[in-house]
């Protein structure tokens, strides 16, 4: 076997034998494949993510991590990460989608914390096209098979619709729990003469080399690509999230590693590499679901259901009973050194000797960048062509479009109040949980903007970013930490490394300013096929804290009288909206600059309006603008509206705008003066009131609440 069909080029094989001082054999060779594919090294982007900001006073784990950690307060932490299974998920929808839901949640337990809430990020293509439905309904069963059968509630999520990802769906899973302090894991805590023990799931051939499928673009055969994808059994996992909180709630493990890409290998390499050991595998002992697999398979196999434990020799009996009492195989496959070398043994006789640094320590890349030569095509927008001649009609497209329409027809398919803790769902602008024996809750935004990085990449991942910071602030949450998704196409093209740097950049210098630090994350490259590409779409899950979860301002909740303000700015950009794709068919123009001083003004103000509880109802501007978001809230409440805000440069520019920092509140006449003092200064103004059956936007357009209600539905 040559070193090509194990991913690695020339340059790099050249590496590996000056690193070594000499010719690896043919299974290191696999080893090291695997270790340095794009999916397991984040080789084209590790000098980008170093960027990002990492630090905060409420950050404990950070990135290196098998998740990150933010504390709550009141001795509790909170593991929360994303992560992508899209290429799975193309060749085979409902397994791909089910064993990225079952990944994400062993993340989770590997850093001590009971899976608690699960969100997911769905991209598909034309709506209409009958591939994108079949493709839709395999994923959003897989998701909704596994995540309520294991007893994970789905709590919220982000579904789009474009053309670019008719081939190439992107299936992006959270997952998060609680954890107590004092029962944090860690993959960086093993020790020489520590034993390696394989919880869970036989290892079979299914799975195998899934790392490189990823970091690859998908084949137009993708039929030949099946034998990659993982097969989950949430019924499995179960056994196992239950197994692990026992084995660590009695502290009988030293270390934890969760077995996702390159299962076995990158699992105990990590685990050795990061604990500054090494560590010795013996592969006869790894029990198998087929007699005849290779060392390669058995190494490479992804799976499922599967946890690498670390135990200390005089509790191995204790690790034992308890698997035995959940009925799981359990298998010493290993022994901590402290030689620092990667060894791998069959029957005693030595396979393959590296150091764990070449496995950990992979390579970085340095792609050429070039400004995209159709840049300012995209960024080009007419104006007279988005003329507004029936305002009543244009929001109705808004409300009833794939992006605009309820999803309920996916979340229904979901168990959200599974565990009991969940206090706003699938269907809402925010999702939040409750803290466990704590009068805190926790909130969680998902955002993407795919048309904006599309013409710009910069605003368009700085305004996705800021969108899920206002989402948290409005409820009353201060921002603990953000975990992200960053789905590229190919970073060899300077054209498409261009759009991934910039959209960092936009991503790094907002969580810096507004001071939210990344704690985790993932990156999937090659999202395109011989006859398309992705937009650059980068995911974004932020998590926030409220001290007192009866002061939490949600959405829908307007009442007959109550005076409708908009607060913050008064309109954004028709670039890139939701609308202007309406009318030319593709994505164009330039989304709102990042304005920071605004974003902290917005803030201040939000967080106050929630504490002091001035406002009943609230929520974000966003897809579809001010007119889309009047009119959600409309229909969330069910109650009618008058409004009375003049155009200040458009009406579509009123109407339909998106970006920058402002949202609409509904607020009771008693409150009102107060409600305007703390908006003084980011500025605010009264745009109406609550009441009735009719949506009436005086001078502009009249509608019936029962119209707004159908075209949401995406009745016809």
């Amino acid at each position: 076997m040559g070193f090509r069909e194990v991913g690695l080029s020339e340059s790099e094989y050249k590496r590996i034998i000056e690193l070594l001082g000499r010719e690896p054999n043919e299974l290191e060779l696999e080893l090291i494949g695997v270790m340095w594919s794009e999916h397991c090294s984040y080789k084209s982007t590790r000098p980008l993510l170093r960027t990002f900001p990492s630090k905060g006073k409420y950050v404990l784990q950070g990135q290196g991590e098998n998740a990150g950690v933010v504390d709550m307060g009141e001795g509790w932490g909170f593991a929360f990460k994303v992560e992508s299974h899209n290429h799975p998920s193309a060749v085979a929808p409902f397994q791909g989608a089910a064993t990225g839901v079952g990944g994400i949640i062993r993340d989770i337990i590997a850093m001590g914390a009971r899976p608690s809430v699960s969100m997911d990020g769905l991209f598909f293509g034309d709506a209409e096209l009958r591939k994108t439905q079949n493709l839709a309904k395999g994923i959003v069963e897989g998701i909704g098979a596994y995540g309520n059968a294991v007893g994970v509630p789905i709590v919220g999520g982000k579904t789009f619709y474009s053309p670019c990802y008719n081939d190439n769906p992107l299936v992006n899973a959270f997952s998060a729990g609680f954890v107590r302090l004092d029962k944090m894991a860690s993959s960086q805590t093993a020790k020489a003469g520590d034993y390696a023990v394989l919880l869970g799931s036989k290892t079979g051939r299914d799975g195998i080399a899934g790392a490189s499928f990823a970091s690859r673009e998908l084949d137009e055969d993708s039929k030949a690509s099946k034998p990659q994808i993982q097969i989950g059994d949430p019924f499995e996992e179960k056994l196992l999230i239950e197994c692990c909180m026992d084995l660590l709630d009695k502290k009988l493990i030293a270390s934890m590693q969760d077995m996702g890409a390159a299962g076995i290998l990158s699992s105990s390499s990590e685990i050795a590499h990061k604990s500054g050991c090494g560590i010795d595998i013996e592969v006869e002992k790894i029990p198998l679901r087929e007699a005849d697999m290779l060392p390669w398979e058995i190494f490479l196999s992804e799976s499922q259901e599967r946890m690498l434990l670390i135990v200390e020799e005089e509790k191995l009996k204790a690790v034992f009973d308890m698997a035995s009492h959940y009925g799981l195989d359990c298998a010493i496959v290993g022994t901590m050194t402290d030689n620092k070398l990667y060894r791998v043994y069959k029957n005693g006789a030595l396979e393959a000797e590296l150091p764990t640094s070449i496995l950990g320590d992979t390579p970085e890349i340095f792609w050429p960048s070039e400004e995209p030569k159709d840049l300012p095509a995209r960024q080009a927008l007419d104006p007279a062509a988005l003329a507004c001649c029936d305002p009543a009609k244009a929001l109705l497209e808004m409300l009833s479009c794939p992006n605009g329409r309820s999803k309920k027809a996916i979340w229904e398919q979901y168990d959200s109040m599974v565990q009991l803790h969940t206090i706003a769902g699938p269907g809402e602008p925010a999702a939040i949980v409750e803290v466990p024996e704590t009068r805190r809750a926790c909130v969680l935004t998902m955002e993407a903007e795919p048309y904006k990085c599309w013409t710009d990449p910069y605003t368009g991942a700085a305004e996705a970013m800021a969108l899920s910071l206002r989402g948290l602030w409005l409820t009353g949450a201060e921002a603990l930490g953000m975990t992200n998704c960053l789905n590229f196409a190919s970073p060899e093209s300077p054209e498409k490394f261009f759009e991934l740097k910039e959209c960092l950049r936009g991503l790094a210098d907002t969580c810096r300013a507004l001071e939210c630090p990344v704690v985790s994350g993932n990156v999937s490259l090659y999202n395109e096929t011989a006859n398309d590409r992705i937009y650059p779409t980068p995911l974004v899950v932020t998590a926030g804290l409220v001290v007192d979860r009866d002061k939490v301002i949600r959405a829908g909740r307007a009442e007959e009288g109550d005076i409708l303000y908009l607060a913050g700015a008064a309109e954004g950009s028709l670039g890139a909206s939701r609308y202007q794709q309406s009318k030319d068919g593709k994505p164009l123009g330039k989304s709102v600059a990042p304005n920071y001083a605004a974003e902290k003004k917005f803030r201040e103000a939000a967080l106050s309006t929630a504490h002091r509880q001035l406002a009943k109802s609230g929520r974000v501007v966003a897809g579809g603008g001010l007119a889309a978001t009047l009119a959600n809230e409309a229909v969330a409440s069910s109650i009618g509206m008058t409004l009375t805000l003049a155009p200040e440069s458009s009406v579509e520019a009123l109407l339909f705008s998106e970006g920058g920092a402002r949202a609409v509140y509904a607020v009771s006449p008693e409150k009102s003066a107060e409600f305007e003092k703390e908006w003084k200064e980011a500025g605010c103004v009264k745009i109406g009131t609550a009441g009735g059956s009719d949506f009436n936007w005086r001078g502009i357009m009249t509608l019936p609440l029962a119209k707004l209600e159908k075209a949401f539905a995406g009745e016809k």
